[in-house]
C-alpha cells in the first residue's frame, strides 16, 4: 500500500505563518529530498492519479474528482466555520477580550501549519483517502481502526450537534410551541437528503449558499448586539480576566474546536481536479474564518457583555434572535450533510475501494451509499435526542480525536516521511527546526486532549449533581 511521490516545489499564497512554513520548505528542499518533479498537465505529484482511490476517471460514469480549490475553500468554511463560532464571544467573557483574540490567532496560525503538513503527506501518499489510510501508513491495521473509528465517531456526533443547532434555530422561530424533539426530527429530513449525492461537487455548490447565509447571520448578530448592547456595555467587557484553569480551559475549548475541520480534509483532496492547489484552499479558509473569528468574538462581547450565552444569537433581542437563526438554518444544515457524508463515504471507499460499484450506477452500489446516509443520520438523531449528557459527550469525542485530527497527529506525518524517506535520525538531527516543531505538535495535541477531556468528565459530574441532566428523550 506503501508508495512514495515528491512534493509540489512551491506552496501558493501567503500565510501568516510564512516564517515557520518557509523553514520547512527549505529542509524539505535538502538535497536528501526525493524528486519533486509533477506532473503539469493535472496539478499533481507525478503518478499521483495512477496510484489515488478514484484512479483515471475519463471513462467512469461517476466521477469523483471534479473539485477546484475555491469550491474545496467553500466546502471547507461551510464545514467549520458554522454553529461553534457562536460561542466565541463566551470564551472571551471567561478570558478577557484580549487573551481571547491571541488565543484565536494563534489557533488559526497553527491550524494553518497543521494543514500544510496534512497537505503534504497526502501529496506524498495518494492513496490515502481518509484518516483511517493515514493510520494505516502510520501503525498498521491498528492506526487504520483506530483512526477510522475516531473519523466516524467525531462525524456522527458533529451531525448530531448541527441537529440541536437546529433544534435551537427552530425551537426560537416558533417560540418553543412543539416538542424539542420535533424540532431536531425536522430538520434531521433535510441534513440527510442534502448528504445523499455521492459526489462533494453536488454539495459544494450548496454550501456556497451555506457560506452565504452564515455570514449575513453573523452580520446580523453584530448589528443586532450594537443596536441593543446590554446596560452599561462600555465599562462590563474585560481587557484580560482572572479565572481558574478548568474554567478557563472550557472556555479554551470553544475556540480549538472551532477550528476542528481537519478530519475532513484527505477525503476533499480526494476529489479535487488539481491536488497540488490544496494549499490555497487551505490559506482561504484559515485566514478567512481567522478573521471572522476575531471579529464576530470581539464587536458581540463588547456589546452583549460578560452575561453572553452561548451560542451568542440567543442573547440577542427576540426579533434579532429570530432572523438571525432564521438566515444561520441552511449553514446547520450543510454542516450536518458533510459531517454524515464524511462518515459515510469513509465506510463506502473502504468496502468498494477498486470496485466497479464506485464508479458506475450499480443498485449494490447506491443501496449501499443510501443505507450508510440514512445510518448515519439515524446514529446522530438517536444520539441528539436520546442522550441527556450529548452536549458533553461532544466535547469528549472533539477532546479524543479532534485535538489529534486538526492539531497533534500532523506532526507525527512529517516525523513519519522524514524518517522512512530521509535517513532516520540523521534526517532529525538535519532538519531540526521542523523535528521540534512536529514533537511540539503532537506534545499539543496531547495537551488538548487530556485537558479537554477533565475539563468534560468534570462538566458532566457537575451537571449530574446540580440535577441539570434532563430525561432521555425529553421534549424541555
Amino acid at each position: 500500500m506503501r508508495t512514495r511521490h515528491g512534493l509540489p516545489t512551491r506552496i501558493s499564497g501567503f500565510s501568516p505563518v510564512m516564517v515557520a512554513i518557509t523553514m520547512a520548505k527549505n529542509h524539505l528542499d535538502d538535497n536528501s529530498s526525493p524528486s519533486l518533479e509533477a506532473d503539469d498537465r493535472n496539478a499533481a505529484p507525478v503518478g499521483y492519479h495512477d496510484t489515488d482511490v478514484f484512479g483515471r476517471e475519463e471513462d467512469h460514469q461517476i466521477q469523483y474528482k471534479t473539485l477546484s480549490w475555491p469550491l474545496v475553500a467553500v466546502l471547507m468554511i461551510a464545514e467549520i466555520v458554522s454553529n461553534g463560532m457562536l460561542s466565541l464571544p463566551s470564551s472571551l467573557a471567561v478570558v478577557g477580550l484580549v487573551p481571547g483574540l491571541v488565543l484565536i490567532i494563534f489557533l488559526g496560525m497553527f491550524a494553518l501549519f497543521t494543514s500544510w503538513l496534512l497537505i503534504q503527506f497526502k501529496l506524498r501518499h495518494p492513496e490515502v483517502h481518509n484518516m483511517g489510510d493515514a493510520g494505516y501508513i502510520l501503525a498498521g491495521p491498528i492506526g487504520r481502526e483506530v483512526l477510522a473509528f475516531g473519523t466516524i465517531v467525531f462525524a456522527v456526533f458533529a451531525t448530531g450537534g448541527q441537529l440541536l443547532a437546529g433544534q435551537i434555530a427552530l425551537g426560537v422561530l416558533s417560540s418553543n410551541k412543539l416538542c424539542l424533539m420535533l424540532y431536531t426530527g425536522i430538520f434531521a429530513i433535510p441534513t440527510l437528503l442534502f448528504a445523499m449525492p455521492r459526489t462533494l461537487d453536488r454539495l459544494g455548490w450548496l454550501s456556497v449558499v451555506s457560506v452565504v447565509c452564515i455570514v449575513i447571520a453573523s452580520v446580523v448578530g453584530m448589528i443586532g448586539a450594537g443596536l441593543y448592547p446590554s446596560d452599561g456595555w462600555q465599562d462590563r467587557y474585560s481587557v484580560a480576566a482572572e479565572t481558574d484553569f478548568v474554567t478557563a480551559f472550557i472556555s479554551i475549548t470553544n475556540p480549538v474546536f472551532a477550528y476542528a475541520g481537519h478530519f475532513m480534509f484527505f477525503i476533499l483532496i480526494s476529489e479535487m481536479r488539481r491536488p497540488n492547489d490544496a494549499m490555497k484552499a487551505a490559506y482561504t479558509l484559515q485566514i478567512s474564518a481567522t478573521t471572522f473569528y476575531c471579529l464576530f468574538a470581539a464587536i458581540t462581547y463588547i456589546y452583549l457583555g460578560p452575561d453572553v450565552a452561548s451560542p451568542s444569537f440567543t442573547s440577542l433581542p427576540l426579533k434579532w434572535s429570530k432572523a438571525a437563526y432564521a438566515i444561520a438554518i441552511p449553514n446547520f444544515l450543510m454542516a450536518g450533510s458533510l459531517y454524515s457524508h464524511t462518515a459515510a463515504k469513509l465506510l463506502f471507499i473502504r468496502f468498494f475501494r477498486k470496485s466497479r460499484h464506485l464508479h458506475e450506477h450499480t443498485v449494490i452500489g447506491w443501496g449501499v451509499w443510501v443505507y450508510l446516509i440514512v445510518l448515519m443520520n439515524a446514529a446522530a438523531f438517536v444520539l441528539a435526542i436520546g442522550v441527556p449528557i450529548f452536549n458533553y459527550l461532544i466535547g469528549i469525542a472533539a477532546s479524543l480525536f479532534a485535538s489529534w485530527y486538526t492539531y497533534g497527529i500532523a506532526g507525527a506525518f512529517w516525523l513519519y516521511d522524514s524518517w522512512v524517506d530521509k535517513g532516520r535520525f540523521e534526517a532529525w538531527k538535519r532538519m531540526w527546526f521542523m523535528c521540534g516543531v512536529s514533537w511540539l505538535t503532537l506534545v499539543a495535541g496531547a495537551f488538548i486532549c487530556v485537558a479537554g477531556m477533565y475539563v468534560t468528565v468534570k462538566q458532566v459530574v457537575d451537571a449530574y449533581a446540580s440535577g441539570e441532566v434532563s430525561e432521555p428523550f425529553s421534549c424541555s
